[in-house]
């Protein structure tokens, strides 16, 4: 990954992925197991699944947005309550421990409500003793890549690759701690938010997204 030269601009999602595929078959990684993160994560994870020949299913965290300021995250909460908290944000805030709390548990709920619209019918796959992918669209901040890395911890995988095809350099340095391996195509040192490295970077519906999983 070379931070300083121009960064690859994808067409959508799904080059994204395909380009993210290929790099995890080239290093062989053994994975079993892909999850994707819901909205945008899944186009690429259906892609990544198909390239590696593995399941798909979803890792499902959302933001917590600070008082006054739902756009800004002090933390991330997975659908079964796993839960990263940006304690500097929160002390830099003063953000009180009980709105933190109350969050958390509003949070989890939608989480968790997001997480069976998604899967629908289906039970979530196995993980113990399993090499499981998360993947995403990229990653800015990290706040729900966090949230659903500890949510996978909580299953016993035998290990956790994080693939994205694009992140920033600081916040892909600090995730390489979380996993046991970062795949990230791009780390541009000009890196401002995700949506800047794609040529069409469209809202994924529900709908859409649910078709993913079905394939």
């Amino acid at each position: 990954m070379d931070s300083n030269r121009h960064p690859v601009r994808f067409a959508d999602r799904e080059d994204a992925g395909k380009r993210l595929g290929e790099a995890l078959r080239e290093r062989d990684l053994g994975i079993d197991i892909v999850l994707a993160i819901p909205r945008g994560g899944l186009p690429l994870g259906r892609a990544v699944a198909d390239a590696l020949a593995v399941p798909l299913d979803v890792a499902v965290a959302q933001k917590m947005g600070a008082p006054g300021n739902p756009e800004f995250a002090i933390g991330a909460v997975a659908a079964d309550g796993s839960v990263w908290l940006n304690d500097e944000a929160i002390d830099g805030r003063g953000v009180s421990r009980e709105y933190v709390e109350r969050m958390r548990e509003e949070t989890a709920a939608a989480a968790r409500r997001k997480e069976a619209t998604y899967r629908g019918s289906r039970s979530p796959l196995e993980l113990r003793g399993k090499r499981a992918c998360l993947v995403d669209d990229g990653v800015a901040t990290g706040a729900t890549v966090r949230a659903c890395i500890e949510r996978v911890r909580g299953d016993d995988p035998d290990s956790i690759v994080l693939a994205v095809p694009v992140g920033s350099p600081r916040t892909v340095a600090e995730l390489e701690s979380l996993v046991d391996e970062v795949v990230c195509l791009e780390t541009p040192s000009s890196f401002r938010a995700v949506g800047q490295f794609y040529e069409r970077f469209d809202q994924v519906s529900d709908e859409e997204a649910q078709s993913y999983l079905a394939e």
